[in-house]
């Protein structure tokens, strides 16, 4: 497992909710292929909304991996990645998916770069791992030792130093 950068971790988990409330209970696959559809012909155009999760759902289900180990690489840092090196790793079937991922990668190659990890993220889960930092993981093992049950050991001097009601 490989540790990936927070914020894509983040995004990912915002992508499956994306995707998940889009399809809907029941799910409706014509409406979410309806959704897929035009934002993939905006992007393909030139435009399209520049968000990470619009474009990594946009992407999500026609990328192709051809190189999992440098989207994993890539996927340590947020910010600072190498978009070139990721594009060069993905590709998409011929037609409007190809014609997408060429007008992201011109029009949008940081924010590209981006959506491409989650999107890769999203679809290989049992590759990557992230910190857990809820409060439940935080406190796992914690036996409550470091909580001490009597007073604050200050003394009655130390505090009425501060006391503003006191005699001065």
């Amino acid at each position: 497992m490989r540790k990936v950068h927070p914020e894509f971790a983040f995004q990912s988990r915002e992508l499956a909710e994306q995707i998940e409330g889009i399809l809907g209970d029941p799910p409706d696959r014509k409406n979410y292929q309806a959704m897929t559809t035009a934002l993939r012909t905006e992007y393909a155009n030139g435009s399209g909304i520049e968000d990470l999760n619009m474009m990594a759902f946009a992407l999500v289900d026609v990328i192709e991996i051809g190189d999992p180990k440098a989207l994993l690489a890539d996927a340590e840092d947020f910010e600072f990645g190498d978009p070139a090196h990721v594009f060069a790793a993905v590709s998409c079937p011929d037609g409007p998916a190809a014609e997408m991922l060429a007008a992201i990668e011109e029009n949008h190659p940081d924010l590209g770069r981006q959506a491409i990890v989650t999107a890769f993220l999203h679809k290989h889960p049992r590759m990557w791992d992230d910190d857990d930092t809820s409060l439940d993981q935080l406190a796992e093992g914690d036996d409550g030792d470091d909580v001490d049950d009597e007073e604050s050991g200050a003394s009655d001097d130390f505090t009425q130093m501060f006391d503003q009601e006191g005699d001065h």
